[in-house]
């Protein structure tokens, strides 16, 4: 497995629209997020959080992760692995190993410093609860796209619905709450996630009743992982 991620660490850093598409755009939304709370108050914390979350690995993570797993099926190198002793678990996790640790770190810099310069968050324990299940959900969902993508250039299409959902549900919930709606928000994907964060930042919220927001976060992560199982294919359509 630790080859494979080595390998496809450095291919990581060797492509170019993956690092804008990784590195550039979200930490840019994100200075540009925390700038606007500096300067405009209104905007609240835990909201700011969700979407710069959402904006880190919607845009940098899902998308990195569909468009690998697709170059690596057009390539043929799936299929050169899978001929390996190595399990089919043991390669996906060596090929997104990388790119989940890049997310990770990106993840936990941002919040660190919106937590120094604009306040921290009331609860750090359920924030790191929140962020490694939205992780799992991402990275799930990612696995189950890839299924239905056949190219890097196709991943342009198919990761739209996601990308621009997750992110939309973020400040939907982020920024007007979940008083109104509250099933529709919580059961979208990113809905309870979101939630969840602005709950571990700005507090006022018993922690048995947060929890409950785990439930249909960690249910996308059941059905990707079976839309994948069943949609995921190691060798390019012919």
């Amino acid at each position: 497995m630790f080859p494979i991620a080595l390998g496809e660490l450095v291919q990581l850093f060797r492509n170019r629209s993956v690092l804008v598409t990784m590195f550039v755009l979200p930490v840019a939304f994100s200075a540009l997020y925390i700038y606007l709370h500096e300067t405009v108050a209104v905007f609240d914390l835990g909201a700011i959080a969700a979407i710069l979350l959402f904006l880190v690995l919607a845009m940098g993570f899902y998308t990195t992760t569909v468009t690998t797993l697709a170059a690596r099926r057009q390539n043929l190198f799936l299929k050169r692995l899978r001929s390996t002793a190595a399990s089919d678990t043991r390669i996906l996790s060596g090929l997104l190993l990388p790119v989940t640790g890049v997310a990770v770190l990106q993840v936990t810099v941002i919040l660190t410093v919106l937590g120094v310069v604009a306040g921290a968050p009331s609860d750090v324990l359920l924030l790191v609860v929140a962020v490694v299940t939205t992780v799992a959900m991402m990275l799930c969902l990612g696995l189950a796209t890839a299924g239905v993508t056949n190219s890097p250039e196709h991943a342009q299409v198919t990761t739209l619905p996601v990308l621009i959902g997750t992110m939309a549900v973020s400040g939907w919930v982020g920024f007007t709450g979940t008083e109104e709606l509250t099933i529709v928000k919580r059961l979208l994907p990113g809905g309870a996630a979101s939630e969840l964060v602005v709950a571990a930042w700005n507090g006022g919220v018993a922690l048995a009743d947060s929890l409950v927001l785990l439930a249909p976060t960690l249910s996308w992560v059941v059905v990707s992982v079976a839309l994948a199982a069943r949609l995921f294919r190691w060798e390019p359509r012919r």
